[in-house]
């Protein structure tokens, strides 16, 4: 009978303890584009709550959009999610643009900052103007991947598709009005404390409680893998560093030995290109840029009069320009940095192109012939033989006419260790 009240009691303990456990959420900032390394943080996040077995996860969204592909895909595992998730556009004037509009409905909890906006989310061709029917189908196609998983939430499904076939877009209350989100909360601890004890459908149908009053907060920080690559899926920041490698490549080349440079050079121009991997590339503007090295090249070996030269940067340009397809200006070369990365990098080639050309063709001279041709000053009076100077050295030297000492002299020959000169008139 004892035991059996210990077992009680412990087991009455257990259940206490249990109950006045903080409930634990995981947090992740999605600040950025919507692309690969986006997707893949957020899915690290959606896995570490997972594992955790935490309460839920909060996802507070600030973003332009992004590629198409990886919203889809965060989509997938938002509705694939064990642990119920919470969408917050967050703080006061963040947005929820383009692909963010989708993260957002497809949340179990979508919420808002006072002040923030969501949607003009119609999709936006990439790889040039699409015809009138390829449009309607990418259209309609978008349309009703949104339309799939809004009605299953619950939420206002003509006015989500209003965000992508008129490309609307709703302020806080107008999305609250309109059914697009659950409610609108000033901070994280505000939005928890609303949501406790909310009964919510998952996309599975399961009915689940949430309970995320004084909830600890477990911020998923990126790993600096992450971080890197997050930084080169940002174009221009692509575009700088892949050109800075193919300087310092070249200053490699020119004079062998350096090591630095090169190596340098390598790794800048490979995490370039990884970071362009990761984004569609237009491979006509790739071959735009190879075409201007070949005209930097050529502008050095042949006298144009800056033609090939100009021909080159202009190709620089526009290439570097139209290298990234992005269907949001965020995911694009700007003007500014096309223009200034082509003409530096253009000027900068040509002018050390023509250095090593013009090095080249130069004949190496040493010794008597290096003097040939230089005023040399008498040291000692030639009649007809004696000493000069030239370039700091004394050499013997033999003159067809006597020369007095302090005379200056041309050196115009050389035979055996005697050097031939005449005096200067």
């Amino acid at each position: 009978m004892n035991r059996l009240l210990i077992v009680l009691m412990l087991a009455c303990s257990w259940t206490l303890a249990g109950h006045a456990q903080q409930p634990r959420v995981i947090l992740i900032h999605l600040d950025d584009t919507i692309q690969p390394i986006s997707a893949d943080y957020m899915e690290r996040g959606l896995s570490a709550a997972a594992s955790q077995h935490a309460d839920a996860v909060l996802i507070e969204i600030n973003t332009p959009g992004g590629l198409l592909d990886s919203m889809r895909q965060m989509v997938s595992k938002i509705i694939a999610s064990p642990v119920p998730v919470i969408v917050y556009v967050a703080p006061s004037g963040s947005r929820a643009g383009s692909a963010g509009f989708f993260l957002l409905e497809a949340a179990d909890v979508a919420a808002m900052a006072p002040g923030s906006n969501a949607g003009a989310a119609h999709p936006v061709a990439m790889g040039g103007k699409l015809d009138d029917i390829m449009k309607q189908k990418l259209e309609n196609d978008t349309a009703a991947f949104l339309r799939s998983y809004v009605a299953r939430r619950g939420r206002n499904v003509q006015a989500a598709e209003d965000a992508v076939r008129s490309s609307k877009s709703y302020s806080d209350q107008e999305a609250l009005q309109l059914k697009l989100i659950d409610l609108v909360a000033p901070d994280d601890a505000s939005l928890l404390n609303d949501i406790d004890g909310r009964t919510i459908t998952r996309f599975d149908g399961t009915k689940v409680v949430l309970h995320t009053r004084g909830a600890e907060l477990v911020a998923v920080d990126p790993t600096l893998r992450e971080e890197i690559l997050d930084r080169l899926t940002d174009p221009n920041l692509a575009v700088l560093v892949l050109m800075v490698g193919g300087l310092l490549i070249y200053v490699e080349f020119n004079t062998p030995g350096t090591i630095i440079p090169g190596a340098l050079g390598t790794i800048l121009v490979l995490l370039a290109v990884f970071g362009l991997n990761l984004l569609p590339v237009r491979y006509t503007s790739v071959m735009l840029l190879v075409a201007a090295f070949a005209l930097l090249i050529l502008e050095a070996h042949f006298a144009s009069h800056g033609v090939l030269a100009a021909a080159g940067i202009l190709c620089l340009v526009i290439g570097a320009l139209t290298l990234v397809d992005g269907p949001i200006p965020e995911l694009r070369v700007h003007l500014a940095t096309a223009l200034s990365a082509g003409l530096a990098f253009g000027l900068i080639t040509v002018f050390l192109l023509r250095l090593a050309w013009r090095a080249r063709r130069n004949k190496f001279r040493m010794g008597g012939d290096a003097v040939i041709g230089l005023i040399a000053v008498v040291t000692q009076p030639l009649a007809p033989t004696g000493q000069v100077m030239v370039n700091g050295e004394l050499w013997q030297a033999e003159s067809a006419t006597p020369a007095a000492l302090g005379e200056k002299v041309r050196v115009q020959g050389l035979r055996d260790l005697t050097l031939l000169v005449e005096r200067v008139p």
